[in-house]
């Protein structure tokens, strides 16, 4: 199912035993546009204090509250390490959270839910030779200590789009495809340049990202842009769309999801 990033700011988390706190923000790599970590507030339980999830920990979701459940106890998460969301989300606090919880981190033999092995939020446990691999595969990470494809889907909201001739809109939404939490598409207003319409645009399509000037390059024109499939906060987003929307546009520039 497509979520807007917009909702899911403000879903409620739930432990086994209450209510953990509410999302504030949202962390995707910029490379792959997969959702790696959901920032959690923890409001007046924990006065100022904020952690992180990984959105496969998620279990149930309940329209009634808008909550997303998970397996851990308030204690556990009391207990994880905290993070200061005014600083950029560090190599060393994703292991430092992955090694609390016992987890196997996307960045090394990736995520396998079943039914055996699993800690508490239905993660992979890791084994002694399991860290000591990780440990190593951290260390000789070129990227080093700050992960700087770790990205706020708050802070890129704004977001100026532009096309290879030009300056069409900018950000307001993301739809997150909340099976895998890829980033389908981003929703861009395009006010300032033809009255009223919101298009989509796929990752696929942008060219690179300068994050000193807050924009988004695309490898399209604005024609084609414009003569994308209309899209509006009415529209349904499903199969018969999205081919519709591959079909327009081509296959693009492919994303290594990995």
């Amino acid at each position: 199912m497509l979520r807007n990033s917009s909702e899911i700011v403000g879903y409620t988390i739930g432990a086994s035993d209450g209510q953990l706190g509410k999302v504030t923000d949202v962390l995707f790599d910029d490379k792959t546009w997969l959702v790696r970590w959901l920032v959690i507030d923890t409001g007046s339980w924990l006065v100022g204090r904020k952690v992180l999830l990984p959105p496969s920990v998620l279990g149930h979701f309940s329209q009634i509250g808008h909550q997303f459940s998970v397996r851990l106890t308030m204690q556990q998460v009391k207990d994880s390490p905290g993070i200061d969301t005014d600083l950029p989300v560090s190599r060393q606090v994703e292991t430092s959270t992955y090694d609390y919880y016992g987890w196997k981190p996307y960045w090394s033999t990736g995520l396998y839910i079943g039914s055996y092995g699993l800690g508490a939020g239905g993660m992979p446990l890791m084994t002694y030779g399991d860290s000591q691999r990780r440990s190593d595969e951290i260390a000789a990470d070129p990227r080093g200590d700050d992960d700087v494809h770790l990205r706020s889907i708050r802070a890129v909201t704004g977001y100026h789009i532009c096309a290879s001739d030009g300056e069409i809109g900018h950000v307001e939404d993301f739809l997150v495809e909340d099976a895998d939490w890829s980033i389908h598409y981003l929703v861009v207003g395009t006010k300032n340049w033809w009255l009223g319409k919101k298009v989509l645009i796929s990752p696929r399509s942008i060219r690179g990202i300068d994050w000193e000037e807050n924009l988004l390059n695309l490898w399209v024109d604005r024609q084609k842009v414009k003569d994308s499939p209309s899209y509006d906060a009415s529209t349904i987003v499903d199969r018969a769309y999205e081919n519709h929307f591959n079909d327009y546009y081509g296959d693009g520039k492919p994303i290594d999801r990995a």
